[in-house]
């Protein structure tokens, strides 16, 4: 299958009776087996650990989710043998043979979708709409890397030469350990542990201890689907110790990360020390983050730019990478904007996610929330609140959708990535001061710019410094496919998760050549 013949999965219309109860449903079943105790899985085998860890439902901080097990360094070393292991024959199994695993995930992700989405709205806080994008990415990353696997099996192109038969090879690297975070715990995380094992590697996935459960649902999965013991050992736990642990291990390949600038930055900093026995430089794949910058032009269409950022800077109560920080508006229009935006934003329903009617859920946990609230705190002596800025339900971790208005581009709650539903407006003399301010950033992965005038998006595709631009839409909602994903400068290694070259990363050129005549 060809980029042209694939299409993104649409995500579930929530409004049609039949879908509501099903996800009803799914949701009474999914609750019924919440406070369950999980086992780690490595090479097939369920471990558990000394001690355990809760994770909690962020909307009702009363709910135990489940009970994971808290890993040491010597589970996850055991792990990370144990994939070095199962190396040795996966990586001589065909590229038609991984790819036939993915399309297998890919269908049991389909036939569990209304499951996997209550995990989601349970575990994560997400809303159903955003749960069911999720579990959307996730069916169209497995397949899109399915399809990979295969052009990258194939037979690459070569200039040939009529004395040599020569062939290139994309080879696996070796054993590697997956790092995804609690916010796309579904989609990113099996995007990053299928593209790993699709291209012939063998993995150590460490999920973010906020969203095991979810991580737990897609190793249920994939053995499901019949992958060999070893190929993915799944290790739950606190990621300073293990995590150190696996990265810094000289017998590890590669690591594929996404998280935290300052998590991101360690990760590289270990893996670039050489161990002892170490034989390659370690490959990193990062995706750290972002202060993503929506440019509202005075010739923009302001009804279109308001939607935009909303739902870019609240949907999932800002808890994205790509999701709008900073709105960036001419002063022609600024005070007209900040009016509908706010108006419009009175509007937004905050509540527990498992009702569909809100747009806005809780934050992840209660260290979040504290944090955000303080940034907040901190916009307001640096600026104006305008709306929002307090603490919702006390049964949850909540923070009201918030506007912060006069603020400086070098303010820190303009330049410090907050990861809550804080956007800080940020007026601009004209059309080239607000691009400069959007470059203002040690970030560079999402933008959007709202504009009716052509030349002026065509300056903003060569000025504005990101990895992913859009031009009069959201800067949220990226499509496998369609909008191959990852940013520049502090955003990572700009990975480009869900096009083609990401299966690239994961795999190493071997050009071959015969002398023939």
């Amino acid at each position: 299958m060809s980029c042209e013949e694939f299409r993104p999965t649409p995500v579930l219309n929530f409004t049609a009776e039949e879908n509501r109860n099903a996800m009803l449903a799914a949701l009474e079943q999914v609750e019924s087996e919440l406070g369950r105790e999980y086992a780690m899985v490595v090479g097939g085998k369920r471990v558990k650990a000394k001690d355990q860890f809760f994770s909690h439902n962020p909307a009702r901080w009363d709910q135990i989710v489940g009970v994971f097990q808290k890993a040491t360094a010597d589970e996850a070393l055991l792990a990370l043998e144990t994939a070095l292991a199962a190396f040795e024959d996966w990586k001589r199994t065909p590229a038609k043979e991984r790819a036939d695993y993915c399309f297998r995930v890919a269908d049991l992700l389909r036939r569990r979708r209304l499951e996997v989405n209550a995990w989601l709205i349970l575990e994560v806080g997400k809303s159903w709409i955003e749960a069911d994008a999720d579990t959307a990415e996730a069916i169209d990353l497995v397949t899109f890397y399915g399809h990979e696997v295969l052009r990258y099996g194939g037979e690459q192109p070569l200039t040939r030469v009529p004395s040599e038969r020569n062939e290139l090879r994309y080879i696996p690297l070796g054993a590697g350990i997956v790092v995804p975070p609690w916010n796309f715990p579904v989609a990113i995380l099996s995007g990053m542990t299928t593209a790993a094992f699709a291209s012939g590697n063998t993995v150590v996935l460490k999920p973010s201890s906020d969203a095991p459960g979810c991580a737990k649902k897609f190793m249920e999965i994939l053995e499901e689907a019949g992958l060999p013991p070893g190929v993915v050992n799944l290790v739950t736990g606190p990621g300073g110790e293990i995590g150190d642990a696996l990265v810094g291990h000289p017998k590890t390949r590669f690591i594929s990360f996404t998280g935290s600038k300052e998590v991101g930055l360690r990760i590289n900093e270990i893996a670039a020390r050489h161990q002892t026995g170490q034989l390659w430089i370690k490959r990193v794949i990062a995706e750290m983050g972002g202060k993503n910058a929506i440019v509202v032009d005075s010739e923009a269409d302001l009804g279109a730019a308001v939607e935009g950022v909303l739902v870019s800077a609240f949907g999932y109560s800002g808890q994205k990478c790509s999701a709008c920080s900073r709105a960036i508006v001419a002063a022609d229009v600024h005070d007209e904007f900040v009016e509908r935006l706010a108006e419009r934003t009175k509007q937004l329903k905050v509540g527990p996610p498992k009702d569909p009617e809100n747009f806005t859920g809780p934050v992840i946990n209660l260290k979040a929330m504290a944090q955000i609230l303080d940034y907040i705190e901190m916009g307001r002596r640096e600026g104006q609140l305008l709306l929002g800025g307090g603490r919702l339900d006390s049964k949850g971790s909540y923070v009201e959708p918030t506007i912060l208005i006069d603020i400086d581009r070098k303010a820190t709650v303009a330049q410090a990535e907050i990861f809550g539903p804080v956007l800080s407006v940020i007026k601009a003399q004209d059309f080239n001061d607000a691009l400069d301010i959007a470059n203002d950033s040690e970030y560079g992965l999402t933008g959007s710019v709202y504009s009716a005038n052509r030349q002026k998006l065509e300056w903003a595709a060569e000025r504005f410094h990101v990895g992913n631009l859009y031009f009069n839409r959201k800067s949220t909602g990226a499509l496998v496919g369609v909008h191959p994903f990852g940013g520049f400068n502090m955003s990572g290694t700009d990975s480009k998760a869900g096009g083609r070259d990401y299966l690239q990363l994961y795999t190493q050129a071997k050009c071959i050549s015969e002398k023939i005549a």
